[in-house]
């Protein structure tokens, strides 16, 4: 089974455009995992546009899924983790002023740093996830970091899927292959949706979590949460 993880960083960013708790994203969270949500997502940043660093020890101390937290390795993130202890860190290569994610990891040049930070991480108790672009040379340098995952940035996937959906995601079989044969656990996220969703894990059906967060919040405008979070898992197990 794929699991379903809410990104509520979206939830953050309308509750901070009016500077109240409206909405309160500890209420949402727990509202998503009452309609279906089998994990929770947050990604704060060194700015707080979105999630702030206070969010998370909020949630921490009531998400009863998984929690995951997704970020750059800094000294600050890597605090919050060690103060949390969520299910799961996600290791992002964000610099400071991305937009969103745009990339994954070059685990070839980073994997020094990254096995140190993985150890550190694993000594916590927290399971470790690596962002990581749909290409082969990738994949052996992450299991030598010690990761127990990675996770497939899936925005060329999302991009291509509609022009021509078996060629978006050929890359994603080839790589979700060998890291099934490295022994790495396989997340997926960034742009995944109603359209492309259930395709992905047809062809991938050994994913075990998907993070999606723009498109479902986007989605439960027109559709509402409850059920929004149900159409998502109901894509996952077509």
């Amino acid at each position: 089974m794929t699991k379903l993880s809410v990104n509520i960083n979206k939830i953050a960013t309308l509750r901070n455009a009016r500077g109240a708790n409206n909405p309160n994203v500890v209420k949402v969270a727990l509202d998503c995992e009452r309609f279906g949500a089998q994990g929770i997502t947050v990604h704060p940043r060194p700015d707080e546009r979105h999630i702030r660093y206070q969010d998370a020890v909020d949630l921490a101390k009531v998400v009863t899924t998984e929690f995951n937290i997704e970020g750059y390795p800094d000294q600050r993130f890597m605090q919050l983790i060690r103060e949390v202890k969520p299910a799961q860190a996600t290791l992002v290569p964000d610099p400071p002023n991305a937009i969103t994610s745009n990339t994954g990891w070059d685990t070839i040049a980073h994997q020094s740093m990254l096995k140190d930070i993985v150890a550190e991480l694993k000594e916590i108790g927290t399971r470790v996830s690596i962002f990581i672009n749909p290409e082969a040379k990738y994949f052996e340098p992450a299991r030598l970091t010690g990761t127990d995952r990675v996770e497939l940035y899936t925005e060329p996937y999302a991009s291509h899927y509609h022009q021509d959906r078996e060629k978006a995601v050929k890359p994603y079989l080839d790589v979700a292959h060998i890291a099934r044969e490295l022994g790495l656990g396989l997340n997926a996220g960034h742009d995944l949706d109603l359209h492309n969703l259930a395709y992905l894990k047809q062809q991938i059906p050994f994913l075990e979590e998907v993070s999606i967060g723009h498109a479902l919040i986007c989605d439960a405008l027109y559709y509402g949460l409850e059920n929004t979070i149900q159409m998502y898992r109901r894509q996952l197990e077509i």
